[in-house]
Parts: C-alpha cells; sequence; structure tokens
C-alpha cells in the first residue's frame, strides 16, 4: 500500500516525464525536489476602483466626455488625473481639496459670487 506523498511524487515524476526537453531543462535548473507542479496559482492584481466601481482611468475619462470644459489644458488633465488617483487610494490631500471645493462653491453660492479663472 502507498502512502499519500509516494503517490504525489509518482504524479510529479510522470508530470516531468511528459514535459517537452526545454520544459525540464528549466526544472533541472531550479531542481526537481525544489518543483512543485501541485502549486496554486498566482492571483491576478487587484485592480484598485472607487465606491462606483470605476478605476481612475475611466472616472477621467467620464468626468472630461459629462463635463468637457472649455479651457483644457495639459495641466488642466493632470489635476484630474491627480484628484481620479486620490479618491481610488483614499489620499487625504485628496480629500481635502474635495471637501474644499465643495465649501468653496456653497460659500460663492451664498454670497451670490462667480468663480474667477485667471489673473
Amino acid at each position: 500500500m502507498t502512502t499519500e506523498y509516494e503517490q504525489g511524487q509518482a504524479k510529479k515524476k510522470f508530470l516531468y516525464e511528459s514535459l517537452s526537453p526545454r520544459r525540464k531543462k528549466f526544472i533541472d535548473r531550479i531542481g526537481f525536489d525544489k518543483w512543485d507542479p501541485f502549486q496554486e496559482p498566482k492571483h491576478p492584481i487587484e485592480i484598485r476602483t472607487d465606491s462606483t466601481r470605476r478605476t481612475s482611468k475611466e472616472l477621467m475619462l467620464k468626468f472630461l466626455r459629462d463635463f468637457q470644459p472649455e479651457n483644457y489644458s495639459n495641466a488642466y488633465g493632470r489635476g484630474v488625473l491627480e484628484m481620479c488617483i486620490g479618491i481610488i487610494n483614499g489620499d487625504d490631500k485628496c480629500r481635502a481639496m474635495y471637501e474644499f471645493s465643495l465649501w468653496y462653491r456653497d460659500l460663492l453660492e451664498r454670497e451670490k459670487k462667480e468663480f474667477k479663472t485667471g489673473p
């Protein structure tokens, strides 16, 4: 009667014998004893999303498509991307800028002022 270990070794040897010479060479380099043909597959990289389940790229594209700014510049695009990445990563700097923006918008509305751009 064979043990579970011996059965595993027999399967391992069978798998090794069925491999191509090139693959065998790789296994010989790492060592047959260290080779584990039964190891669990690696999990894919976690893709970070926000609460709407969008990535930073998806958020940026949706914003630019929906908002369609009049004076779009490289600096404007970098700012949008920085905010998107900050939202996804839960960055305090981004949260502060978001909360300040909401507060400032409310302040302008209360004082019946308009947002002034440029000098």
